[in-house]
């Protein structure tokens, strides 16, 4: 008994614009009636391909933009609720999911704690003053992806992300305002519900990534 990969990965990605959540390993057994170890080969070679992310029991916590687990966003459809991953899959959902003409993104500030919301469509950035800040370069972004995803964070301002970091110990990271994140998520996962996906990675985005307006070693770019 065998599952094509790219018929698992679409299950799993299609699963979650559908419902908002994980497929259990369990149900993908029987969505595709093989047994629960075939579908945890087929799992980990996605995992492997960065698809996926897994736990040590091989349930999924993240196929970007799509998260299992709370990383600090709420993303809000007609009907239908999601966990952001980060900032970028967060501001990313609106321009992958059909269905939706828009959706509605809420978080915290992790310097001062202010709830914040935004109406995210893909004609136009939405307004505000609030900043994203990354705090892991590109380069190790895949060293700890939850680390990575759970500090893409937006603050109400640059003030915030200096209280933040004091507090925490970090070395500042990349800060960026809204129109930028906008711009960064609107393509990046082009086609990821479609067969014959070919992932994006950082490294080799370096053409996208200035488009969005982005420069320098904290993106593998020149400052320039």
């Amino acid at each position: 008994m065998t599952i094509d990969n790219e018929d698992l990965r679409l299950a799993v990605y299609r699963w979650f614009a559908e419902t908002g959540q994980a497929p259990q390993v369990a149900e993908l057994a029987d969505r595709f009636g093989v047994d629960t170890g075939v579908v945890r080969g087929g799992l980990r070679a996605l995992a492997g391909q960065r698809h996926v992310v897994l736990d040590d029991q091989d349930r999924v916590l993240m196929a970007h933009p799509f998260a299992s687990i709370p990383l600090g966003f709420a993303v809000m459809g007609t009907s239908t609720l999601w966990w952001g991953g980060c900032a970028w899959d967060s501001f990313a959902l609106a321009h992958l999911l059909p269905d939706e003409p828009d959706v509605l993104v809420s978080t915290r500030c992790p310097g001062c704690d202010r709830p914040h919301a935004w109406v995210v469509g893909r004609d136009a950035p939405p307004g505000g003053d609030q900043v994203a800040h990354f705090l892991v370069p590109v380069a190790r972004m895949w060293d700890d992806v939850v680390h990575t995803c759970g500090h893409q964070r937006l603050f109400c301002g640059e003030s915030c992300v200096d209280d933040w970091l004091e507090r925490s110990g970090n070395e500042r990271g990349y800060v960026m305002d809204l129109a930028t994140l906008w711009r960064l998520a609107s393509g990046w996962y082009a086609g990821r519900l479609d067969r014959g996906y070919t992932r994006r990675e950082p490294a080799t985005a370096a053409a996208y990534l200035r488009e969005a307006g982005l420069r320098g070693p904290f993106w593998g770019l020149p400052s320039g």
